[in-house]
């Protein structure tokens, strides 16, 4: 049988191979993402002062609240509630002048290819922050699949949709609801069924106007003190609000505060003294601010990335719709029958219970979910 001849491997034929140099392969470009470079710039100037801005329309809201209640308790009497609401937009003028000191987000903006003012913000960041850009050239990371409408009743999640969006609209019925409801129970006294001194008033006169429906009652200053009070009352129970959700869970939790507030509804209905009126008032307040901060946690969690945005967005349509309801419940309504107002708002409330203790997911421990 015929061998193949082989060439013999000399140390010259070697030599020549090693000296062979290889071909210049072409260099890639250097690339970053609008991740990237957020993680090289880091924490810094440009973070605290965004921090500062938006977390003032957290936290103006209550101050703010606060701030215009004990306003009115001096403005009103004085000069008048014209002169009240010209010092109270002096607040949202600043905010919004604030407000253009905030760049458009980066990553809205290479989503919408374009990357020049993408990359103009992400270098006057670096520079408040005295940091430095990564190397390369911006680019848009490759898209996943986004979210739409449809997802949201997909069979996976349209029972915890649908159980949300009823959830959402109840509690800002609520909330609403008791906020305007304590201005119209301490104006009219309806808790005992009694006229206040300023309606008896304004009854003696013979005036057409002191005789219309929408003719305004001065509050007392223990009304005021009421309603700064009860205001108090919506960080009242976050240390407990934040235990219940991380050790009951937060479905659990959210039916427990929900239950609560429809006894606490009903409580109104008792004639009690001005300390127990303030105590309920204080009660509902806490318990609707604990409502929504569970609400929205669980809203945040249940749904994987792709839909979070869709999740919270679509619910706050239904909350809207809940405060654009309460009025006419706690304005209207309440002037005819105090009972009928406070039942509805307590079945409402126990709806949002029923519906919260049967959610199918619960989110407690569990990692966020990234992918449908």
């Amino acid at each position: 049988m015929a061998t193949k001849r082989t060439e013999p491997v000399t140390i010259i034929s070697l030599r020549k191979l090693s000296q062979e140099t290889p071909e210049p392969q072409p260099k890639e470009p250097k690339t970053f993402t609008v991740e990237d470079a957020v993680e090289t710039i880091g924490f810094g100037r440009f973070h605290i002062a965004l921090f500062l801005i938006m977390g003032s329309t957290g936290v103006f809201w209550l101050a703010g609240s606060l701030l215009i209640i004990g306003l009115a308790s001096v403005v009103i009497p004085t000069v008048g509630w014209r002169w009240l609401i010209r010092i109270a937009s002096i607040p949202g003028i600043v905010l919004i002048l604030a407000f253009k000191f905030i760049p458009e987000s980066a990553r809205f903006n290479v989503s919408t290819g374009n990357t020049q003012a993408a990359l103009a913000t992400l270098e006057r960041i670096a520079k408040m922050n005295r940091s430095v850009m990564p190397e390369g050239r911006l680019v848009e990371p490759t898209l996943k699949k986004r979210g739409r409408f449809a997802d949201l009743l997909d069979a996976k999640y349209l029972r915890t949709t649908l159980q949300i969006w009823v959830i959402w609209l109840g509690i800002s019925f609520a909330y609403y609801g008791v906020i305007l409801a304590s201005a119209e129970m301490l104006e009219r006294d309806l808790v005992c069924g009694s006229q206040s001194e300023s309606e008896v008033v304004v009854t003696v006169g013979v005036s057409e106007e002191s005789q219309s429906p929408c003719h305004c009652h001065m509050f007392a200053p223990s009304d005021y003190q009421t309603m700064i009070i009860s205001t108090i009352g919506e960080i009242a129970l976050n240390p407990l609000n934040i235990l219940g959700i991380n050790f009951l869970g937060r479905r659990l939790s959210l039916s427990i505060t929900m239950g609560c507030t429809a006894v606490f509804f009903l409580l109104l209905n008792i004639c009690t003294s001005s300390a127990g009126l303030i105590g309920f008032l204080f009660m509902l307040r806490a318990l609707v601010a604990a409502n929504f901060n569970t609400i929205y946690i669980y809203t945040a969690e249940v749904y994987p990335t792709t839909m979070r945005a869709l999740g919270l967005g679509t619910s706050g349509s239904l909350c809207r719709i809940g405060a654009m309801v309460a009025p006419f419940i706690s304005q209207v309504l309440m002037s005819a029958s105090l009972l009928g107002a406070l039942c509805l708002f307590s079945s409402v409330c126990v709806v949002c219970a029923i519906s919260a203790f049967t959610l199918p997911i619960e989110t407690k421990g569990r990692a966020l979910q990234q992918v449908k």
